[in-house]
């Protein structure tokens, strides 16, 4: 049946109808006075939901771009850095390190397990010429469905006293506790189409003072990616370039909706679908790649034994119309993921687990038929 398909991956996430209908909208000119109170309502409301009075940036890029800005703004060439590394993500975020001819230390963990503080806290306190000049995390995995402990992390770089905290939260902003402010972050970069229940076209950075402070100094190239730019144009409700205006509309639709549902709500409605499909997994006897303390609220990722990854992924693509993800690089073929992330509802995790155990018994895997969909329910209904 056309028109059908449901996303359950970690990005693109659902969109829900009434920001696809304000995408629609005739475009008007983004240096024009309509434009502005639109672009002071959603900074304000990227404010709330960042938990932060910094600077918000609103970049016209993936969240690639956005965490590429926040590290190129504030570094200069041979600056030294730490960069977690435990799947796809934090490996990119070196890889953009080592181009700009920063220097890199990778603190690394077999994919599927978090990254350990204990690591950076070592690094960190060796650290007495204070060589360091920033740490990068990446918050939540999306590669691996692993939930990093970026508080603690952030605890030991405040206790350096000088490096900066460079925060990749692309799938934990809008899905679980972030709070800029009280945990002092410095930059912290996220993108459109996870949380925000948008498509993808924009980038998100927070940027605190003494980030501010370091850009002063910063010396890598920069031009369209300038924070600086953004920062100077923000205040007066304006963009430094040409920004994708439909996007704009959508954005101030989707934060209206966020707000009325309520942040505290919008965790807990996170934390309820992932404990509901982690429980489904447990009970169809899927084993689950991340470990329940460690597991990311925006997706579950799954390593199947006696049956292929993605095989369950193409059955039940072809016969319900519902995307899962599959396993990046080393992962592919091993693992599949399932998202619950951004305008994702309980009636959905509930479909989604019903399909899989319906391409499980196509595969003649051996479990209890309803067992899955009996857990997640119960979870739900807690």
């Amino acid at each position: 049946m056309d028109d059908k398909l449901m996303l359950m991956i970690p990005g693109p996430t659902p969109v829900p109808e009434q920001v696809l209908l304000a995408l629609a909208k005739h475009p008007i000119g983004h240096r024009s006075s309509d434009f502005a109170p639109i672009m002071a309502e959603v900074t304000q409301g990227l404010k709330w939901l960042h938990q932060t009075q910094n600077d918000l940036l609103i970049l016209a890029a993936s969240g690639t771009g956005a965490m590429e800005a926040g590290i190129i703004n504030f570094l200069s060439p041979g600056d030294r850095v730490l960069v977690g590394s435990n799947g796809k993500f934090g490996d990119r975020w070196a890889q953009i390190c080592e181009v700009y001819g920063l220097t890199v230390d990778r603190i690394t963990a077999e994919w599927g397990k978090p990254l350990d503080p204990e690591q950076f806290r070592a690094q960190l306190e060796a650290d007495t010429d204070k060589q360091i000049k920033a740490v990068i995390v990446t918050h939540s995995e999306t590669s691996t469905g692993v939930l990093n402990d970026l508080e603690t992390i952030n605890r030991y770089v405040k206790a350096h006293g000088q490096a900066l905290i460079i925060v990749d939260a692309v799938t934990s902003l809008g899905a679980i506790n972030v709070p800029i402010d009280e945990w002092g972050l410095d930059v912290v970069a996220s993108g459109s189409q996870k949380g925000y229940m948008l498509p993808p076209g924009l980038g998100f950075v927070a940027v605190g003072a003494k980030a501010w402070d370091a850009y002063a100094t910063a010396k890598l190239p920069r031009f369209y990616l300038d924070l600086g730019k953004y920062r100077k144009e923000v205040a007066k409700n304006s963009h430094p370039f040409t920004p994708p205006v439909n996007m704009f509309f959508a954005l101030q639709v989707a934060l209206r909706m966020m707000q009325k549902e309520g942040l505290e709500n919008i965790f807990a409605r996170h934390q309820r679908q992932t404990s509901a499909t982690r429980a489904a997994m447990k009970a169809l006897n899927l084993p689950l790649f991340a470990p329940d303390h460690a597991a990311s609220p925006a997706i579950t990722a799954i390593a199947p034994v006696g049956v292929d990854a993605e095989q369950i992924r193409s059955i039940v693509k072809k016969r319900f119309d519902i995307a899962m993800a599959g396993g990046q690089d080393h992962l592919k073929g091993k693992i599949f993921r399932v998202g619950h992330l951004g305008f994702v509802s309980d009636r959905d995790i509930l479909t989604a687990i019903s399909a899989l155990e319906a391409a499980l018994l196509d595969l003649n895997y051996d479990f209890t038929p309803g067992a899955g969909v009996a857990a997640a329910a119960k979870m739900l209904t807690t």
